[in-house]
């Protein structure tokens, strides 16, 4: 063998013991690219959480074609129907009664029949009504059966019905043709002939029950931006209750405090030169306010968040599972994000926790900011849910699930990524502590929690709806408002009912409040109410008797009725509120979940309101009901038509039954007073602007069930912070691998298939 053949093989084998090395070296380091490792399931994923499971496109439209050749009357399609028309309003999930579900889910049973609930508008017969169905069984219906008296006591009449699209855009016709009656007025008070000007409806219709007229705001309308804080001046109020379109009227317009009969009034006393006009020249794109169009070129990116080795959480259907929680979620159209069987350790915590309804209720000194109570789960809180845009409504990360829907049509709908599931780092601490004294160490834990999402458009007004769940064993249920305000023309005394943000715009002072429900099963169906708070005590020293000491103390009290656990919405609760179960704790104490409300409300309408009823759910922060089947939402869709004889009154819930050792459901309403000012232009920012409420374990454990995180830190002057065995986050540059971030895409404009009606729709 020569020197040089001595070399290169030399050569070799440094290289493959420096490779062995390597590979040595590199073993049980992370993964080079992140790749999905779900946790093993919380519960057995057999398909059991789908009993609660939103329908499919595929058993909406066999729902629909059932409907169509088994009721025998025509059907229009509920896009194109007419008020005198009949159609199928809308199609929804009917969910089986919770006894047949935990029946199926927890002792064997079978599995309940998968139904449909079906809302049908009959405006072409003689006594026209609003019908609901249940339909089913699914995916092949072969029956129905009426429950509208089940539900309601009797027919829903035809005017508590929710305006629809078709309503709205004969509407706007008439408004656009009644405008063109006053074309001198228009060109000096709006610098506009009418066809670029847009209108918001406002709700209830009118002041006695069967009235159906609305009152329309107009505002400059300007491509790309919002309308809603450039008021003109100018509303127009608009009888709509007849069955034939071609009977519709304006009965008044109001203009900058005046009052007129018509337009063609209007005209005249402008032209006789008896009316004072305030000119609002149309705004230009590049100063309109209100604009959300970036004023400056873009900047780096923010930090962004990702997971070193894939996602923790598991999206399987319907149901999330995450370091031991597991939940089943949907969508209701009208009502928007509801969760089922809510598991901590495999065991039930929630069995239902959804929203019920959001109500913004206005002030102003124009017709239409002063009589607007907007009941939002009649225009629909779900159905307007739309695609989120990945990086800003969540994390760019994030798993993003469509939703499907069928309402004002007889073809589903989908909201593509429209309900968003993340991990979230908090950013601080779920708990810690450095030791100084006796020993030298650090323990702590990251608050990170799971996130479930949706954001709902209901014109100006975005919602941001979450449902977190922390590795404490809490819940945690909050709303954000962002989006447009709405707004009035700034006249007269505007000043007294919020600020003026513009030249010509009053930010119309509002309320927003939320209402929750929330069945608890704590340990099992039975619970009762417990309330502690805090007094003080005087006494006599025990060592020292000249001395006396005020100590606090601890009252416990159960709450035996529904009317002792009715709070009134500016009452205080006590600070310590508690569901608890039939079990306890290795300490002797039962176990509970603590509510706790984080909440500022506005005042709620006065009991002299003739619509006070229909949204007299608002009267209280908290109230607690046994639970009832014949009880399932606070509200209707129809209470907003037609608040003054409401389809539901939650008032008659409590009636002061026994809420001890009962299936107890948890009424919650939490809400904030908005004045707007300045700085709501162009939009109202999320900062402050966020309520709701938290459900903590409270002797629930024998100890905090953090302890068992995976997340848990420990490190002491004996042992090494940055061994990986000691502190995984000192070992991420080896374990972390770059995220694969997938494209940015958003297809969220492609579901919009009309353009905007004059309303919140």
């Amino acid at each position: 063998m020569n020197v040089k053949t001595a070399l290169i093989l030399l050569l070799l084998a440094l290289a493959t013991i420096f490779a062995l090395v390597c590979v040595l070296l590199t073993r049980g380091r992370g993964p080079g690219t992140c790749q999905h490792q779900p946790p093993e399931p919380e519960v057995p994923e057999d398909g059991r959480s789908l009993v609660f499971a939103d329908l499919t496109p595929e058993e909406l439209v066999q729902v629909v074609r059932y409907l169509q050749g088994s009721l025998g009357v025509p059907l229009v399609d509920a896009s194109h129907a007419k008020p005198s028309d009949n159609c199928i309003a809308s199609v929804d999930v009917q969910l089986p009664a919770k006894a047949e579900v935990l029946q199926f889910l927890d002792a064997g049973g079978a599995r309940p029949p998968r139904e449909a609930l079906a809302v049908l508008y009959f405006g072409s017969q003689e006594d026209p009504n609003v019908t609901e169905y249940v339909v089913g069984p699914l995916p092949v219906p072969t029956y129905h059966r009426d429950v509208t008296v089940q539900k309601y006591g009797g027919k829903v009449p035809y005017h508590r019905r929710p305006v629809t699209g078709v309503e709205y855009v004969a509407i706007s016709a008439l408004i656009q043709h009644e405008l063109r009656k006053a074309p001198r007025f228009l060109a000096a008070c709006c610098a506009s002939d009418g066809t670029d000007l847009a209108a918001l409806t406002t709700a209830p219709r009118g002041f006695k029950s069967g009235d159906r007229s609305s009152w329309f705001v107009i505002f400059h309308a300007v491509e790309g931006t919002g309308y809603y804080v450039l008021p003109v001046g100018l509303e127009v109020l608009v009888e709509h209750g007849e069955l034939d379109i071609s009977l519709w009227y304006l009965s008044q317009v109001f203009y900058n405090g005046r009052y007129f009969s018509s337009t063609t009034k209007l005209e005249a006393d402008f032209v006789a030169g008896s009316l004072e006009v305030i000119r609002v020249e149309k705004p230009q794109d590049a100063t309109v306010m209100g604009s959300m169009r970036p004023r400056r070129p873009p900047g780096t990116p923010g930090p962004l968040q990702y997971e070193p080795q894939g996602p923790r959480y598991s999206v399987r259907g319907n149901r999330v599972t995450f370091q031991g929680w597991s939940i089943a979620f949907g969508m209701n159209p009208n009502t928007g994000p509801r969760l089922f069987d809510i598991r901590y350790r495999r065991e039930r915590i929630i069995y239902e926790l959804s929203l019920q309804e959001a109500l913004a209720l206005y002030g102003s000194n124009c017709p239409g900011g002063m009589s607007t109570r907007y009941l939002d789960g009649s225009f629909g809180i779900g159905r307007f849910a739309y695609e989120l845009v990945r990086g800003v409504d969540c994390p760019y990360t994030a798993t993003y699930v469509d939703r499907h829907y069928l309402a004002e049509s007889d073809v589903p709908r989908t909201n593509q990524n429209s309900l968003c599931v993340f991990e979230h780092d908090a950013a601080l601490p779920l708990r810690r502590h450095f030791s100084d004294m006796q020993s030298l160490y650090y323990g702590g834990l990251r608050k990170n929690v799971l996130v479930i999402r949706a954001v709902s458009t209901l014109i100006n007004y975005d919602y941001v709806w979450d449902f977190m769940f922390h590795s404490n064993g809490a819940v945690e249920v909050r709303v954000h408002a962002t989006g447009y305000i709405s707004s009035s023309f700034f006249h007269g005394r505007g000043i007294d009912y919020g600020n003026k943000v513009g030249p010509h715009t009053l930010g119309t002072m509002h309320l927003h409040h939320i209402h929750y429900k929330v069945d608890l099963d704590i340990g099992g169906q039975l619970n009762s109410l417990e309330a502690q708070d805090m007094g003080y005590e005087q006494l006599k020293a025990p060592w020292s008797e000249q001395n006396t000491i005020v100590r606090p103390f601890l009252h416990r009290g159960r709450l035996e009725r529904e009317n002792e656990a009715a709070f009134p919405l500016e009452a205080p609760l006590p600070r310590y509120l508690s569901f608890t179960g039939p079990k306890t704790n290795r300490w002797g104490h039962a176990r509970s979940y603590r509510l706790q409300v984080v909440s500022f409300p506005g005042k709620h309408l006065p009991d002299s309101s003739p619509m006070e009823r229909a949204v007299s759910w608002g009267r209280y922060k908290l109230a607690v009901t046994r639970r009832k089947e014949e009880e399932p939402t606070s509200t209707s869709v129809y209470n907003q038509n037609d608040p003054w004889t409401p389809t539901v009154a939650f008032a008659d819930f409590i009636d002061n039954e026994t809420i001890t050792n009962e299936d107890l459901v948890a009424w919650i309403s939490v809400g904030f007073l908005h004045v707007p000012h300045a700085e709501d232009i162009p939009n109202t920012v999320t900062v402050g602007n966020g309520v709701g409420f938290f459900l903590r374990p409270y002797n629930y454990f024998d100890e905090d069930p953090s302890v068992d995180s995976p997340d848990s830190i420990y490190f002491s002057s004996e042992r090494e912070a940055e061994a990986c065995e000691t502190n995984p986050i000192a070992c991420l540059p080896a374990a972390a691998c770059a995220p694969q971030l997938p494209p940015f895409r958003y297809g969220g404009f492609l579901n919009i298939s009309l353009p905007p009606p004059p309303g919140r729709l």
